[in-house]
């Protein structure tokens, strides 16, 4: 093994069970983004180490829609769909709006919904219940629709394999224009028309959108569509970007690649979150905390899981109703209610990891174990994926959390995948193979139903199909660090000179750093499970930060109760900027013993 090759401090199994690697940049590139953007050498590292180039740094870090937005036309059903809305508007028919039950579908929903009542019409808004109904359109829904006067229904984030229930609306006279970002196989559904980046046939290269980001290029062409049908002569055409804010909160809580597109609809977005000028954003950040302009961090930790506690707990459409509401008081009722239902989900999801996590702990392990799934009756099918995100970033294995029901026999699943194996792909597969009744999703995520009595050949079948994926899944069997500094080096000024860098996510993951040889000073439980820490260094450098519930885990009892001696700490820095001052920092995520 050369010098390169090598394990960062000779890390090979931390208490995360990883290998920490430090990634290379070339310092030849660094020096040539230094020269191109005028950043400081921290920051030109960290771009050369994801592999931009001095041509491509300044777009990266001032992303701008018109550098990067597609043309609409170049999304296959595009057109079509554009133009069967607009018949549908100059006709005067009602249209609905049968949307999924995440942020995505709502924002979605909320994004069509604003722009179709800019020009005077009044959407029905559907949105399924995630229990009776499950995933995606049905056909006594549609029949629903169809007898509230819905001449149109577009389905968002959902429909692209919906093709029994498209074809029953068909089969009632019923036009379906379908607007959805998930993979796709097997049978093409019946549709007026058929907008996924995804789909075959389909040459965009915008496969990485989230159904939000398809929406918000959906307004685009809308409004072409528009200009050339002359509609704007006698009303205002609406303003896209007023739809950013949504497209934004969308794209993040989907967790899609924050590359390309999506990462200047996230920037520009988030410019337009930070005005909370829209009553439902504005309330739902009040009912949350949130303060100052708006951040990744708050629109996928703070205000997505209460706009998803709707659909997981609660009531289904609330958060598409927030999203598209103009009245102040409506808003703050909806966004209360929604932080309610957000605690009861808390609670909820608690019991179940505490199941699950106990379960795959039995489980025997090894390197090579290529997904984890854990099942258990009764468990709440409104916070299964929530578990499966939570076991996946603990064990670091792609996961599926199963909740069966022993009257029907019938277990519904969520999964989470790691970067480099598709985990949707492979559900897919295996409901063509017949071991699902049904079965989906994109790369990092899936949903799926199966009879309970089979997930142990589920099991088999995914362990044999994703082991090969796992093996060669380097950034997810590894530890990644972007740069190894010293406690002293830690600043508020240091960390906001690397938020240019922002936003992160899929695709553009926030930095992590590593310390080296540190000596555990302080540890002290905090609120319910968390761990605050104090370290320090041979030459008397001290970083604070916090491990999130950590406490039970074996990070947390490492800093609680583990031998004294000396660390390697890694983790991502925060600044933070409070009633007690500005400083920075770090939230742990790893720890390996150093002497």
């Amino acid at each position: 093994m050369s010098a390169a090759d090598e394990p960062l401090f000779g890390v090979r199994q931390s208490l995360g069970g990883r290998q920490w690697r430090l990634k290379s940049a070339d310092d030849a590139a660094v020096q040539a983004i230094c020269r191109a953007t005028g950043t400081s050498d921290a920051l030109a590292r960290l771009m050369a180490a994801r592999g931009l180039t001095a041509d491509a740094a300044p777009a990266f870090l001032a992303p701008k829609l018109r550098d990067s937005f597609p043309d609409p036309s170049t999304l296959k059903g595009m057109d079509e769909a554009a133009r069967r809305i607009w018949d549908a508007v100059e006709a005067g028919d009602r249209i609905a709006l049968f949307a999924d039950y995440d942020v995505d579908g709502a924002t979605s929903a909320a994004q069509l919904g604003g722009w179709l009542r800019a020009l005077g019409a009044d959407p029905i808004i559907y949105v399924p219940d995630r229990i009776e109904e499950g995933y995606g359109p049905n056909a006594p829904a549609l029949k629903h629709l169809k007898d509230q006067g819905a001449r149109l229904v577009i389905t968002l984030d959902c429909g692209a394999a919906s093709v029994g229930p498209l074809t029953a609306a068909h089969e009632m006279g019923l036009p379906v224009v379908v607007i959805d970002h998930h993979l796709m196989d097997g049978e093409i559904p019946p549709a007026d028309a058929l907008v996924n980046p995804n789909q075959p046939g389909d040459e965009s290269g915008c496969g990485h959108l989230a159904a939000a980001g398809v929406t918000f290029v959906l307004l685009a062409a809308l409004n072409r569509e528009g200009r050339k049908r002359s509609a704007f002569k006698d009303r205002a055409e609406p303003n896209v970007l007023d739809f950013a804010d949504l497209a934004a909160l969308g794209t993040i809580c989907d967790v899609v690649s924050l590359t390309g597109v999506n990462r200047a609809i996230v920037a520009q977005g988030l410019k337009v979150m930070s005005h909370w000028s829209r009553p439902g954003m504005a309330a739902l950040a009040a009912a949350a905390g949130v303060q100052g302009p708006a951040s990744p961090y708050h629109a996928g930790f703070l205000l997505g899981p209460r706009i998803n506690a709707g659909g997981r707990v609660g009531q289904s459409d609330l958060g598409a109703r927030l999203m598209m509401t103009q009245d102040p008081a409506e808003a703050a009722h909806i966004a209360q209610t929604l932080d309610a239902l957000n605690a009861e989900r808390r609670a909820i999801e608690t019991d179940v990891l505490d199941q699950a996590q106990a379960q795959i702990a039995a489980q025997e392990l090894t390197e090579d174990t290529p997904i984890l799934v854990a099942s258990g009756e009764h468990w709440h099918p409104g916070v299964i994926g929530i578990v499966a995100g939570r076991i996946k970033e603990r064990f670091n294995r792609p996961t599926i959390v199963i909740g069966t029901d022993p009257e029907t026999g019938l277990g519904k699943g969520s999964g989470r995948s790691c970067p480099g194996v598709n985990l949707g792909g492979a559900v897919a597969a295996a409901r063509e193979e017949g071991l699902l009744v049904a079965g989906g999703g994109h790369a990092m995520a899936c949903g799926l139903t199966i009879e309970s009595n089979r997930i142990s050949e589920l099991i088999d079948y995914l362990s044999s199909r994703l082991r090969d994926d796992w093996r060669d899944a380097e950034e997810a069997r590894t530890y990644q660090v972007d740069a190894v500094v010293s406690p002293s080096a830690v600043s508020f000024e240091f960390c906001e000179a690397l938020s240019a860098a922002e936003p992160y996510g899929m695709g553009n993951p926030e930095p992590r750093f590593a310390f080296s040889s540190l000596r555990r000073t302080y540890a002290q439980r905090v609120g319910t499970d968390h761990v605050r820490f104090t370290f320090e260094s041979p030459g008397g450098g001290r970083l604070t930060g916090i491990s999130f519930r950590s406490a039970d885990q074996p990070l947390g009892q490492a800093l609680l109760n583990g031998p004294d001696g000396l660390w390697h700490v890694a983790g991502k820095l925060r600044a933070e900027d409070n009633r007690y001052g500005r400083k920075a920092e770090l939230h742990l995520e790893d720890l390996a013993k150093a002497d």
